[in-house]
């Protein structure tokens, strides 16, 4: 049976697959230099930082992943084969159910992501030119509405 877990840091290379495969699949905006920079901090540095939850298939491999910190959530990706599934849906209501989650900033340039957002009763609330780490890749800020 699928289920969700609390993602440990053995499980940290294999989400950083999933991150990679998607990324590939959706972000098409990134230059391959920017995927290359971003793979070891994503699975070094940012996963540790998060409570990060994975959801697994029957055999426990990922199918995809959720980071969340505060009420933020600052990761959601699902394997390209995955998706369509309602692995997306399920990870980002055990966000908001569990983990608090009631912001979350998305890629402008992911229309597929901004879709899927609003589609679960995000709005956006604000825009920014640059990415956090000052990239030109524009952001748009969501919150939950009420």
């Amino acid at each position: 049976m699928n289920h969700i877990i609390r993602a440990t840091p053995q499980l940290f290379p294999a989400l950083g697959d999933v991150w990679e495969a998607s990324v590939r699949a959706t972000h098409h905006f990134l230059p391959e230099g920017e995927i290359e920079t971003l793979r070891p901090l994503v699975r070094d540095c940012y996963m540790p930082a998060l409570q990060v939850f994975a959801y697994l298939n029957e055999q426990n491999i990922p199918l995809g992943f959720m980071g969340a910190g505060d009420d933020r959530l600052e990761m959601l990706f699902v394997a390209p084969e995955a998706r369509g599934q309602g692995i997306g849906k399920t990870l980002l209501r055990y966000g908001v159910e569990v983990c608090g989650v009631q912001e979350l900033d998305v890629n402008e340039q992911n229309p597929q992501a901004c879709d899927f957002y609003r589609h679960m009763g995000f709005e956006v609330v604000g825009r920014s030119e640059r990415d956090g780490e000052g990239r030109p890749f524009p952001l748009l800020h969501m919150r939950l509405a009420e």
